[in-house]
């Protein structure tokens, strides 16, 4: 989990667009963010083991 101040910060309105980052909003990690799904890699994976994601399978070859 990332630090609560990380995360209220990330929401702010910064002066300058340029300097936004997307934040995962479960866990708040901000790195391997995926922006189809608004969400970390990790946070990704355990919901689609899930099947709470909706037309997502895994994989077999």
């Amino acid at each position: 989990m990332a630090k609560l101040s990380k995360m209220a910060q990330a929401k702010r309105k910064l002066k300058f667009p340029v300097r936004q980052y997307n934040r995962c909003p479960l866990c708040g990690r901000p790195r391997a963010f995926l922006r189809k799904f608004q969400m970390c890699r990790l946070c990704f994976r355990k919901r689609a083991l899930q099947g709470e994601i909706t037309g997502v399978i895994k994989s077999s070859w």
